[in-house]
Parts: C-alpha cells; sequence; structure tokens
C-alpha cells in the first residue's frame, strides 16, 4: 500500500470507520454485528436487557465489577436474572444491591463469602444458587466462549459436585427442593476425570480500564480476573471503561479483549471501587504481647513457613495460611500465586501504596514484587491445574484418616462457597498442606475417621499442621512425624478422632 493510500485509510472520519467495519463484518459467516457502539450512559447500555435473562457479571469480590451497569440494572427492576459472577460483591454494593431488590432468581458463583444477604436468601430458599469451584466456573465460561460445548476436569472429582445432591434451592421447611445432577465420570492415564459444561450468557458486563475507539480492551492489574473470559462468552458484551482512547493508544500487541467480542462500550461517569479489606502493612511499634490464641497460630504457621524451598512457586489460603508467607527467610524466594489473577504476591501495602485494583484472593489489598505479573481468572486456574504451582497451603473445617477434606460448607447452616479450594487440591503434583486448630469448638474433633461435612477433595491432603503436631500421608495412612514439645503423644491421641500411627523418629515441631 502506498504512503498516499494509508493517509487516506487513516483520514476517515468516524461515521466512514463505522460503516467500513459494519460492510465488513456483513462478509462473515459468523452472527452481523455492527462495530461496537459507544453509548452516552449506562441506562441506555442495559436498556435492552429484559427479564429472565442470563447475565455473565465480571470482577471478583468488588475489584473490577461493572458498578456503573448494575446501578443501570438496579432502575430498570428487570427481574427473574441468572447472573454467572465468581460472588456476589457485598450486602450494600455490586451485586448485593440486585439481590436486595429480589432481582436475581439464580447465582451461579463458586463463592458466598461475606454476603450476608446472599447466604440468607440461599438458606431460606428465596434464590436458587449453583455453588462450581472457581476455576471449574472460569473454565466453563473461556469454554463457552470458545465454542466448545463440555470439558473433562480433575476438580471436585468425589465430591457433591461430581456425585450431585448439592443443594441449588431449599424449601420453606430447610429440605432440598432443587439439588444438583451428577456429573460423567472419566478416566484418562489412570486419573478420574468429571464432565463439566461451557457457560455462555445473553448479556455480559464487564468492567476494563480503557478502550480506543475501534472497541479494544485491556485491563488493570487484578481488575482482570473474570472479565476476560466473560466478555467472550455472550451474545451481547457491554463493556464500561475508565477512559476511551484514540485507535493507536492501544499498541495491538497490548490488547486483552479485541473488538470482535464487544458490542456496546460506556465510559464510566465515576468510580467509588470501593475496597473490601483494606489491609495495610503494620508499623514497627515495639514488640506487642501475643494472646494466648495468637501464639497459638504463629507456631502453626511458622511450622508451615518450613515447608517453603528456595524458587518454588505457592499459593496461600485466606486467614491462617496468607500468615505463613511473612516468615519467609530474606534469602529465599518464594513465588506467590494468587487464583484471581497475580504471580508475584508482595507485602501489604502502606496507606499511600494501597490500589483498589490490586488484592489477592482474600480481598486484601496487597502490593507486587519486581517481575509479577497479572492475568484472567482462567488462567490462573490453567497454572493451577496444569500443575505448575508446587505447593498449597489452606485451611479446614474437617480432615480425614485418609486425606480427604472439607472445608466449604455446613448443610442447611453455613455455606461460603468453595471458591477455588477444589481446584487447587485436584493436581497430582501439587503438595496440599492443612493448617488448622487440631480441635473445634467445645473440643469437637476435627482429624475424623471420615468426614461428616461435604468433601472438597478426596484424599488430596499431603501434611496436616496443627498447634500439637504434623501428621502426614504416608501411603495412604496418617502419620504423627512431629510433636509440639509442649504437648504429650496422649493428648494427641485424646484430640484426634481417629487412629493414626506414630513415626518411629518422631521429631519435635520445627519452626522457622
Amino acid at each position: 500500500m502506498s504512503s498516499k493510500m494509508t493517509r487516506l485509510v487513516f483520514s476517515l472520519n468516524k461515521r466512514q470507520l463505522v460503516n467500513s467495519i459494519a460492510c465488513t463484518r456483513n462478509l462473515s459467516t459468523s452472527r452481523f454485528f455492527l462495530a461496537p457502539q459507544f453509548l452516552e450512559s449506562a441506562d441506555e447500555a442495559v436498556s435492552d436487557i429484559g427479564s429472565g435473562s442470563k447475565l455473565l457479571v465480571g470482577g471478583f469480590g468488588l475489584c473490577g465489577i461493572p458498578e456503573n451497569l448494575i446501578a443501570g440494572l438496579l432502575k430498570t427492576k428487570v427481574n427473574n436474572l441468572t447472573v454467572v459472577s465468581n460472588n456476589a460483591g457485598v450486602d450494600n454494593f455490586g451485586l448485593g444491591l440486585l439481590l436486595q431488590q429480589k432481582q436475581i432468581k439464580r447465582m451461579i458463583s463458586s463463592y458466598v463469602g461475606e454476603n450476608a444477604e446472599f447466604e440468607r436468601q440461599y438458606l431460606q430458599g428465596e434464590l436458587e444458587v449453583e455453588l462450581t469451584p472457581q476455576g471449574t466456573l472460569a473454565e466453563r465460561i473461556r469454554a463457552g466462549g470458545a465454542g466448545i460445548p463440555a470439558f473433562f476436569t480433575p476438580t471436585a472429582y468425589g465430591t457433591l459436585v461430581h456425585e450431585g445432591g448439592s443443594p441449588i434451592k431449599y424449601s420453606k421447611d430447610g429440605t432440598i427442593d432443587i439439588h444438583s445432577m451428577p456429573r460423567e465420570e472419566r478416566i484418562f492415564n489412570g486419573r478420574n476425570f468429571i464432565m463439566e459444561e461451557g457457560i455462555t450468557g445473553d448479556f455480559a458486563l464487564v468492567k476494563a480500564w480503557k478502550a480506543d475507539k475501534a472497541g479494544n480492551l485491556i485491563f488493570r492489574k487484578t481488575a482482570n480476573n473474570f472479565n476476560h473470559p466473560m466478555a467472550k462468552a455472550a451474545k451481547i458484551t457491554i463493556a464500561e471503561v475508565e477512559e476511551i482512547v484514540e485507535i493507536g493508544e492501544i499498541p495491538p500487541d497490548q490488547v486483552h479483549i479485541p473488538s470482535i467480542y464487544v458490542q456496546k462500550v460506556i465510559q464510566g461517569p465515576s468510580y467509588e471501587k470501593r475496597i473490601e479489606r483494606v489491609t495495610l502493612a503494620k508499623s514497627d511499634g515495639g514488640d506487642k504481647e501475643l494472646s494466648p490464641a495468637a501464639k497459638m497460630r504463629e507456631k502453626i504457621v511458622r511450622r508451615a513457613a518450613c515447608e517453603f524451598q528456595d524458587g518454588m512457586y505457592a499459593n496461600l489460603g485466606i486467614g491462617m495460611p496468607m500468615l505463613a508467607s511473612n516468615f519467609i527467610p530474606p534469602s529465599m524466594t518464594v513465588h506467590l500465586q494468587s487464583e484471581n489473577g497475580i504471580l508475584g504476591l508482595g507485602p501489604f501495602p502502606t496507606k499511600e501504596e494501597v490500589d483498589p485494583d490490586l488484592i489477592n484472593a482474600g480481598k486484601q489489598t496487597v502490593t507486587a514484587i519486581p517481575g509479577s505479573s497479572y492475568f484472567s481468572s482462567d488462567e490462573s486456574f490453567a497454572m493451577i491445574r496444569g500443575g505448575h504451582v508446587d505447593l498449597t497451603i489452606l485451611g479446614a473445617m474437617q480432615v480425614s484418616q485418609s486425606g480427604d477434606l472439607a472445608n466449604w460448607m455446613i448443610p442447611g447452616k453455613m455455606v461460603k462457597g468453595m471458591g477455588g479450594a477444589m481446584d487447587l487440591v485436584a493436581v497430582a503434583d501439587t503438595k496440599v498442606v492443612v493448617t488448622m486448630e487440631h480441635t473445634a469448638k467445645g473440643a469437637k474433633h476435627k482429624i475424623l475417621e471420615n468426614c461428616s461435612l461435604p468433601l472438597t477433595g478426596k484424599k488430596c491432603v499431603d501434611m496436616v499442621i496443627t498447634e500439637m503436631g504434623v501428621f502426614e500421608l504416608q501411603e495412604g495412612e496418617m502419620v504423627l512425624t512431629e510433636i509440639d514439645p509442649d504437648t504429650s503423644l496422649e493428648s494427641v491421641r485424646a484430640a484426634t478422632g481417629c487412629r493414626f500411627k506414630v513415626a518411629d523418629n518422631l521429631k519435635q515441631m520445627s519452626q522457622l
């Protein structure tokens, strides 16, 4: 093409450019769409969404949620919606507002979390909830957008997700009105897998950082999350962005979502970007006396930190497991991966460093170390499911003597959802370490012959660390390999609800 022709092409005005793209797309055998529409308001963008629609709504916690588009739906008052989203915000923000107005009939999610209204409506039979492992959810959406009707995954084999019977809707009397159906199972290369179907939607509501005037999108830091796969899996994708830039300002090799997936774009007039858990780095305030409970937790996490090795990739669960990162030796490099889309987690930020687009899987504010990277939720779980994470440390409600794990619900009473735990423990090449208090309230056993709660994973635990000692699963049996110096073997036996072996070379519990 001559330089004169190049100048002619780029001198087209906006109307000519739209007409040109529309005509080009009309030659395709795919569905006919005009070039992305740039609309003035969220109200206009969601005006075509009717009652009974199936929506894919991006975000993780409150990070990267399409808050202006959600506000538009609050005004339309459409109802009987099926909403696919990792979670449902909080009671008074994000999708939680649609729940309060009873606009949602069914949620397809991985995590209820701290949304009390979400949990209340579910347990009271006012809301249908299809709980799905987070990685499976991300992959179902990715597959749907790629035209793949189903796939096999090791995640959730041997659990209610696989076997069926998980409550989707409760009756008013607390019985199960609608339950999940069993999944097809297959064996590949000697390992068990279950079949999951792809997910598509009528509309996707996503939040991006920038759009150029051709409709290409880019995300910022951990606000990528579920927005990326969802943008590709709906008939109509509506993107709200913080900034609209000229064509060329987003280099082609840095585009996250090509314009072919996007039908409508609005620039949000403002963003609250609320943060669920502002967590700051502790200032040096001298040595503060720890409470007995805090001392016990520190004993557990200091032992867990002994499992780190230089150069390894690790995923740390919410709460106590994350504290283990505080005891990584300065001479050691451990790459921390968080399932919401970051590799290279750094310490908690100072007040000045807080960034609402940078959180961990526990929705806490964090920083990133030099050499870190950000990516989407489906990419994150490809790393996990593909066996690229060496170690995962997570909490538990119960562990069985054969290594079964339960940590996501108490039927009819408490449901937080499985989040990414089922994916993390389903990988043959990842070491699974459980950190927990040895007993529950009332001295009830948590290490049992068989778990009484719904399983997160079957025969998946490699090590259990409590304040009393360390158990390792060796050839299918639980073996006490380390004991706390202030604890007797008799006390450990009394606090444990199953038989276990004692290692011939029983050691004193290590501490880092």
